[in-house]
């Protein structure tokens, strides 16, 4: 309603001068404390909603911006991209015996138009468990058009027996051998029921995505998936 009232009034304005329009300036003013108040009120749920599986969970909650733990997990292929990254509302624990992470990762990039620079904010929800031995590094995504665009420019991804995995998700990693035990028969199909699963594998670590910010009521699902997919990993895979 705000809204419309200010286009409304704005498009009467032509060249006249905006401080001849009290209404607009309370119009303007008063939107602008809405979405304040909408936005701490969102917040203050948000940090309360993750102490609260904290509590349940016995995790440890760090709530404030940390560049010092984004650069701890810059090996994560996901996780070194623009500039001004830092982690925040990050969770650490044990969760059915893994040594457990979850966090929001944030970063920038920019775009130069007619207006100068404009500044892009990026959001990636991370739930991550810890693994007894070192891997090579494996990225799995669901298959989009600038994968099938790299492949074309010689990015290629490494394909499977199964023509419906290959085509729903981009897999790669120097170590084909590893990404084919990985990807077994029973994998893919968890993998195809769960077709906006992205993960990665990098060192001992054990990493799923969310495109967004992490929210408390999704910690549940994430930490259950993680654990279903470090169960399917093979036994032999982990012996010396």
């Amino acid at each position: 309603m705000v809204v419309k009232q200010i286009n409304l009034v704005a498009n009467q304005i032509t060249t006249e001068n905006w401080s001849d329009h009290p209404l607009v300036i309370m119009a303007f003013i008063l939107g602008l404390a809405l979405w304040g108040f909408f936005v701490w009120q969102y917040r203050k749920k948000r940090r309360e909603g993750f102490l609260k599986w904290a509590g349940d969970n016995k995790f440890s909650f760090y709530p404030e911006k940390s560049k010092a733990l984004a650069r701890s997990f810059v090996f994560l292929n996901k996780l070194d991209k623009g500039s001004n990254r830092y982690i925040y509302d990050y969770l650490t624990g044990s969760f059915q015996g893994h040594q457990a992470h979850a966090f929001t990762f944030h970063y920038e990039t920019y775009s130069h138009g007619k207006h100068g620079r404009r500044t892009h904010h990026h959001y990636v929800g991370v739930v991550a468990i810890e693994l007894p031995k070192v891997f090579p590094e494996m990225i799995i995504r669901p298959e989009k058009i600038l994968e099938k665009l790299g492949q074309l420019l010689g990015y290629q991804d490494i394909d499977f027996e199964s023509v419906e995995f290959s085509k729903k998700f981009a897999v790669r990693s120097k170590d084909k051998k590893f990404a084919y035990d990985f990807c077994h028969t029973r994998m893919m199909e968890y993998l195809i029921a769960h077709p906006q699963t992205s993960l990665e594998v990098d060192q001992n670590f054990l990493a799923i995505y969310d495109r967004n910010r992490l929210e408390p009521n999704e910690l549940d699902g994430y930490f259950r998936q993680i654990v279903d997919i470090r169960a399917m990993m093979p036994k032999y895979l982990f012996e010396e």
